[in-house]
């Protein structure tokens, strides 16, 4: 089942966005968030409405159905996994119409117990999420009437693996205690790029799973932060930006991390492109109402009266917002997750007569990343590296 183009863009957008306001290393998921503030759009009025709107890029009136369209081709994608829960308080009356829009099975009860209510809600955070995330990222009190929650968990193994090395590295926070660098030599040149973007030029690097589900490093210029590099990534995907392949790469220092230069071999050899980055396993919690105007909860985040109609007859604002996230780069493959709650309320001197173009990407310093479907190119998880794993004493 696929997703129209305008909500893959969409999506995206919000990555680039949240990417933009993002600092030090952080992982998070703008696919986990987007389906859950379009069902709240559906039943939103007045400011509150007019707000999701905005952040989602879709009319209000539309978003529930792009929140399911979007939901069921993640659910077809192969090392994707993905769910929605709904619990509510049992006296609270939701309208038929706006349930009717939720997956089958997605409605349970709180007890009013905010302790039982959270253990039973962490259970499910780890069934959904195969153990990658343990908690559900609420905040529930004795007044919580309902939590709306998305779980999605990504996994795919590389099409070619990397080999585990010491990292050798200049940049010296990196460099003052043994990193964990990943290496690999291939002869599919075009997996690399370079784009010239308004902030600087970023280099990408396509690291390709086993079912569609790829991730794209990308190392930009020093002086470059976090979300501009992130956003380049998205408006790349987007094809904003064009990319230099490899093959079409002129010699010598030519971008962030990237060097091509004629080598001498012993034997004829096709070019290659020798990849160095670091392996890494980071996680992340986002209060997601601390950037209310981000996501469209301003006006929705307001106690005072009622925001959702459509959604229920009992007056209900958005009293907490999270998300845990996780993410983990590794020799063999990939995996992410993320949990997202609203609740209302890497002997001899030999002959060398033959030379061979090389072709070297270097992510060797903060690097930032996108974890994506290929043929749809959604964004499924985003990421800044600043701490990558200790190299291991074996």
């Amino acid at each position: 089942m696929g997703v129209a183009t305008r909500t893959v863009h969409a999506v995206n957008g919000l990555t680039a966005r949240w990417a933009g306001v993002s600092q030090d290393g952080t992982v998070f998921s703008a696919a986990g968030v987007w389906p859950l503030l379009a069902h709240l759009a559906d039943g939103a009025e007045g400011a509150a409405r007019a707000e999701l709107a905005e952040t989602l890029g879709v009319p209000a009136g539309q978003a529930a159905d792009a929140a399911r369209e979007l939901l069921a081709a993640m659910g077809a994608m192969r090392g994707l996994d993905t769910a929605l829960g709904l619990w509510t308080n049992r006296t609270l009356e939701l309208r038929g119409e706006w349930e009717a829009g939720l997956p089958a099975d997605t409605h349970g009860v709180l007890s009013g117990d905010p302790v039982a209510d959270h253990q039973a809600l962490d259970a499910w955070a780890v069934k959904r999420t195969d153990g990658l995330i343990d908690r559900m990222p609420v905040t529930l009190t004795e007044d919580t009437q309902m939590v709306l929650a998305s779980a999605l968990t990504m996994r795919t193994q590389w099409l070619s693996p990397f080999h585990e090395m010491e990292l050798e590295t200049a940049y010296e926070p990196w460099a003052t205690k043994p990193r964990l660098g990943l290496w690999r030599s291939s002869a599919v040149l075009d997996r690399v790029g370079l784009a010239d973007t308004p902030s600087g030029y970023v280099t990408e690097l396509k690291v390709l799973g086993n079912n569609a589900l790829d991730v794209h490093l990308l190392l930009g210029e020093e002086d470059m932060k976090p979300g501009q590099v992130l956003g380049a990534g998205v408006d790349i995907l987007a094809g904003r930006y064009a990319v230099l392949p490899g093959p079409r790469l002129p010699y010598g220092e030519v971008g962030p991390g990237l060097r091509v230069e004629k080598v001498r071999s012993t034997r004829p050899e096709p070019p290659s492109l020798e990849v160095t980055t670091v392996a890494y396993d980071m996680s992340a919690s986002h209060d997601l109402l601390k950037l209310h105007r981000l996501f469209g909860l301003t006006t929705a985040r307001d106690p005072s009266r009622g925001h959702f109609p459509g959604i229920s007859d009992f007056p209900l604002a958005i009293g907490s917002a999270e998300q845990n996230t996780m993410a983990k780069f590794g020799a063999l493959g990939f995996e992410a997750a993320a949990v997202t709650a609203f609740a209302a309320v890497a002997g001899g001197m030999p002959d060398l007569r033959y030379v061979t173009t090389q072709i070297s990407a270097a992510f060797d310093r903060p690097f930032g990343f996108l974890a994506l479907h290929r043929h749809t190119r959604l964004v499924l998880a985003a990421g800044w590296v600043t701490d990558p794993l200790p190299f291991p004493e074996y």
